[in-house]
């Protein structure tokens, strides 16, 4: 989601964050030369080049297009017109006159033992389709719509999973972070293509110069508040439901931002299978050990982990956990975002309600109150 526009040839001092050959290691090891979609690190050094590389697609614990930084230095980003907007861009390119944008990569986040393909594409949209953090592209997947002959494919939501300056910190591209849909027949257990997600696999097959169909973005009940910066923001993603977060914490975390210094709290739950799927890991690891006293980052594993009841470890059950210390920052006025499976709202709304009547609340209260008090985000698809 041709080659990539060359980005500003500037470059940034930072000592290289090497992998600690945990489960997200990107293979990458003890190699102080290390390149990262358009950027490199080269002897510590963050430098910007003209040409993207692009890894294997099916190689396992890729971190594509993140940059690793162990001092608190930041990358700058241009162009910072793209702050001056008073409102969110909404729906620049509508699905009758979508954009034409190519893909710059295509990279995939997750370990062989992840129970399906989970990728990042880098779409290099040439600063024509500008958005904030936490809308959504759509995306118009080749073909004639089967419930339409003669008709274009209906529009796909996807939320960006990169700042409004994208990986290369430009403003020339947006992330996208899908999930590859494979239909599997439950009698033969053979994978069904005629089944499949047309446009997951549209676009984690796609390869750099593909042209892409783009509308958007859209959506503003994601957008990031930033009125005050040191406000606290719990976030709760299940898979790829992570990808507007991310987006967060690179403007919070990694970028230098004249407008935005971020000096609240930042806290990320994420579910998922097992270790091999975690998204991002080392971009929010790094962050950890950047910024202890800014930011949290919790996991549940579902397939590795246990919760206090021996069942497997769901996101609602560290909600659960934390639930005492999450109250008290949604009664600070902290606000709560919830991204991924719709499938997810129920466990974690039973979760939230059972730990109000344990503090005796009512829970329709405080969620009618957090709503009210614009503290209620909530995006599931």
């Amino acid at each position: 989601m041709a080659t990539a526009a060359a980005a500003s040839r500037v470059a940034v001092s930072a000592p290289v964050f090497g992998s600690d050959g945990g489960a997200r290691s990107s293979g990458i090891k003890g190699n102080n030369n290390v390149s990262f979609g358009s950027k490199s690190w080269v002897g510590g050094t963050l430098a910007w080049e003209s040409s993207c590389s692009v890894r294997p697609r099916h190689a396992s614990k890729v971190l594509c297009m993140s940059v690793q930084q162990a001092s608190r230095s930041k990358v700058s980003v241009a162009p910072l017109h793209l702050e001056s907007a008073k409102e969110p861009p909404l729906n620049t390119y509508k699905p009758k006159e979508p954009f034409t944008a190519t893909i710059v990569s295509v990279e995939s986040l997750v370990g062989p033992k992840a129970p399906g393909e989970t990728c990042h594409i880098v779409i290099d949209h040439g600063g024509n389709v500008p958005y904030w953090e936490g809308q959504s592209y759509g995306v118009i997947p080749p073909g004639e719509n089967p419930k339409k002959p003669g008709a274009p494919q209906n529009v796909r939501l996807y939320s960006i999973a990169s700042t409004r300056y994208g990986d290369n910190f430009d403003g020339r591209t947006g992330s996208l972070c899908v999930r590859r849909a494979v239909y599997y027949d439950p009698e033969t257990g053979k994978e069904d293509p005629s089944k499949n997600g047309v446009c997951s696999n549209f676009l984690c097959n796609s390869k750099p110069g593909d042209k892409i169909q783009l509308t958007g973005p859209s959506g503003k009940i994601m957008l990031l508040p930033e009125e005050d910066p040191n406000a606290t923001h719990i976030m709760i993603a299940t898979g790829t439901g992570v990808a507007p977060f991310r987006g967060y914490l690179r403007r919070m975390f990694m970028e230098d931002v004249p407008n935005y210094r971020f000096g609240g709290l930042a806290w990320l739950f994420l579910g998922v299978a097992n270790s091999d799927s975690l998204l991002y890991d080392e971009e929010f690891t790094s962050y950890l050990k950047q910024y202890p006293d800014n930011f949290r980052y919790d996991k549940a594993l579902s397939r590795e982990q246990k919760n206090r009841s021996g069942g497997k470890m769901y996101v609602q059950d560290k909600i659960e956990e934390y639930s005492d210390e999450i109250f008290k920052l949604l009664d600070g006025g902290a606000h709560i975002y919830f991204c991924g499976l719709k499938g997810m709202m129920p466990g974690i709304q039973d979760t939230l309600k059972k730990v109000a009547e344990r503090r005796g609340e009512s829970w329709d209260q405080k969620l009618a109150q957090l709503k009210k008090n614009k503290q209620w985000h909530v995006e599931v698809y």
